[in-house]
């Protein structure tokens, strides 16, 4: 399916539950009220519904967050750009905020105190005039003239009319505003300074009283507060406008500005500049500020005992550019220079925090991307793919992880392929064992006066000792025991070879044809045919020792060729003979003669054919078990029957070495002739 906007809305709908369909209703809801709000002001408010709104945000943002932290930081790499925007990105964007809000607020007051002090010297130099005015009216009157004739003459002098440059519209008194020097609490004052609201008009007054002669001089200076005037004050500022309120009641709390509460305060009269604009910035940094200042003003229809109410907000727009050159103003040409100079620095820091950011970023991609090969290669492995390798690019810990991964799997990939060979390996030992075990006799013969028994355990799963018992004749048993060269399934294998040769040569004389005369069977001929077909079917290395023999049972005669095989052992009474007569290893050279050697066997004896893996168990001490008391035991069990007597020989052998695992293979085969013409069931 396409990932369209429609598929993804649609799937996101379906796992919304309940409680998530409601909350979007609400919002919904709320959301078209506020907006039919907006072109139909009449449409009502339900604060219970605002109440679920917010409820309902709130809801959305949690859902929102556990959504965040399950999808997005799932990843190492999301979850190491939110840790580097959380210790970062963002401590460095709310010292910028605070350092641009700072800025802000610092030129704002740097305005405000600007168009504060500039108003305060139109105040005082209008105190000043008035004051000087006073001086020279009383140093007048004091010549007697009458103060109270006084008036501004209309060839003004130099000084009034430099006064009318800065204080435009400048009215000089005599006589007048005695009521401004009185103070809140009824005592007289000399001199009174300051914004003056009468009715609905702002002027600027000043009053001084100077003694004379006839009594008290009054000097009213007035200075009506007009666009021309405020075009005198901080030509820094830009834009300026003198917004006069008085309040609507009595007892407004003097300190509630307009802004907070403007329905407590009406306009008695707006003063703006005329032709001040506002120049382009200079510089992406040169934001507008604007800002205001209260200005206190004496309202003259105030009632006595009543708090002053009324408030002269004075608001101005400028830009910081304009205001370095009042801040900087006292170093001159270097004012300019230093303010660049800040600017230069905060680019400067701006781009090593940018630099800082892409540099983190990199890193945290080096970091991601490495953890994120080595998922993958996580995943490659699961789904059965070990020839997998991590790219390693750089030199670092990271990529030393890489290498190890990439030699852990390695390592694993030896090892399953070695465990497969070592499977393959028991596998074939498994049908190797089986196919042994089908060359070993299943059911030993039965003929009269003899009793057999023969045990193997192999030292590994596949045996390199040989047994078999061939029975020739009714009246002749073929007996073999051969202890093949090395272990495993080449011993295997030269083990069926050897029985393959053996059978094949020995079976001829189960016929009857008069060449083949079982009674003319000679031991030492067959060890030749076998030695011969060893040696040239098998490696030079391999070879075989055997012991064969063949029993006449009306005869009694054993006749028997050793080739290179411990002697077995037979026992009749107190005598002990070993059956040595034969010749050399099989399979090691071509032409080899072999003898063949007979012995008589006499009722109650027994014979004991074994392999090395019998006698050679080492004990702690490092000593064997030997052919001694292998003959001491075959004594002590001499009238046990041949199963007993090869059960006590293996339990003895394994209890002399003290251990259960077995060095080599371990082979007896047992003859018993008892007295009496019995066989073995």
């Amino acid at each position: 399916m396409n990932s369209t906007p429609t598929n993804r809305l649609h799937s996101l709908w379906l796992r919304m539950n309940s409680v998530d369909v409601a909350t979007l209703v609400i919002l919904a809801i709320y959301a078209a009220l506020s907006i039919s709000r907006l072109f139909f002001p009449q449409t009502p408010q339900s604060g219970l519904l605002l109440f679920l709104a917010v409820l309902a945000f709130g809801y959305f943002i949690v859902r929102g967050f556990l959504w965040a932290r399950e999808h997005l930081l799932w990843s190492l790499r999301n979850r190491l750009v939110t840790a580097y925007i959380f210790i970062a990105v963002v401590p460095v964007l709310l010292l910028l905020t605070m350092a641009g809000l700072g800025a802000y607020l610092l030129y704002w007051q740097l305005g405000s105190y600007v168009l504060y002090t500039d108003m305060q010297e139109r105040v005082e130099r209008l105190s000043e005039v008035a004051a000087t005015m006073a001086t020279s009216y009383a140093i007048e009157a004091a010549s007697g003239r009458r103060a109270a004739a006084l008036a501004l003459p209309e060839d003004q002098p130099t000084y009034l009319m430099a006064a009318m440059t800065e204080l435009p519209g400048l009215e000089i008194e005599t006589g007048k505003g005695e009521d401004l020097l009185r103070g809140p609490d009824g005592s007289a004052q000399k001199e009174f300074s300051g914004l003056v609201l009468n009715g609905d008009v702002l002027t600027m007054r000043a009053v001084v009283v100077r003694a004379v002669p006839s009594g008290r001089l009054v000097v009213s200076g007035s200075v009506p507060v007009t666009p021309a005037l405020i075009d005198t004050l901080a030509p820094e500022l830009g834009p300026i406008e003198f917004d006069v309120r008085r309040a609507k009641k009595s007892g407004l709390d003097q300190q509630v500005s307009v802004a907070l509460n403007p329905q407590g305060y009406a306009r008695v009269q707006q003063i703006a500049t005329r032709g001040r604009a506002i120049p382009p910035a200079v510089n992406p940094f040169d934001k507008l500020i604007t800002g205001i200042v209260v200005l206190e003003v004496l309202d003259r229809d105030r009632k006595p005992g009543e708090p002053e109410s009324s408030r002269v907000f004075a608001s101005f727009s400028t830009r910081p550019s304009l205001l370095n050159r009042r801040l900087f103003s006292p170093l001159g040409e270097l004012g300019g220079a230093a303010a660049t100079a800040l600017l230069v620095v905060g680019a400067i820091f701006l781009v090593i925090e940018f630099a800082s950011l892409v540099t983190g970023i990199v890193l945290t991609r080096t970091i991601t991307t490495a953890v994120d090969d080595l998922y993958r290669a996580t995943q490659h492995v699961q789904a059965g793919d070990l020839s997998f390798r991590v790219r390693v690019p750089h030199r670092d810990q990271l990529a030393a992880l890489g290498d190890s991964f990439n030699s852990m799997m390695q390592s694993v990939s030896s090892l399953i392929e070695e465990q497969r060979q070592r499977q393959r390996l028991e596998n074939e030992l498994s049908i190797a064992q089986e196919v042994q075990q089908q060359l070993f006799p299943h059911a030993l013969p039965k003929l009269p006066g003899v009793e057999l028994e023969a045990v193997c355990r192999a030292a590994r799963v596949v045996s390199g000792d040989y047994y078999d018992f061939i029975r020739v004749t009714p009246t002749h048993l073929a007996i073999a025991l051969a202890d093949i060269s090395g272990k495993g399934i080449s011993a295997a294998l030269l083990m069926a070879s050897l029985q393959a040769a053996l059978r094949s040569d020995v079976l001829r004389y189960r016929d009857g044809q008069p060449s083949y005369n079982a009674s003319q069977l000679n031991t030492a001929e067959i060890v030749s045919h076998l030695n011969r077909h060893l040696y040239r079917n098998t490696s030079d290395e391999r070879y075989a020792t055997m012991f064969f023999g063949v029993y006449d049972t009306q005869t009694r005669r054993l006749k028997y060729t050793n080739a290179g095989h411990l002697a077995p052992i037979y026992i009749s009474g107190s005598r002990v003979e070993r059956l040595e007569t034969g010749g050399m290893v099989v399979g090691l050279f071509n032409d080899v003669p072999f003898a063949q050697g007979t012995i008589e066997i006499e009722p109650g004896g027994l014979l004991i054919a074994y392999s090395d893996g019998l006698i050679e168990p080492e004990n702690v001490y490092g000593e064997e078990f030997g052919t001694e008391r292998l003959i001491e035991l075959a004594k002590r069990n001499q009238d046990a029957s041949p199963h007993a007597i090869a059960d006590a020989m293996m339990r003895a052998a394994e209890e002399w070495s003290g251990s259960q695992e077995q060095a080599d293979d371990m082979t007896v085969v047992i003859a018993r002739f008892p007295a009496t013409q019995e066989s073995n069931a």
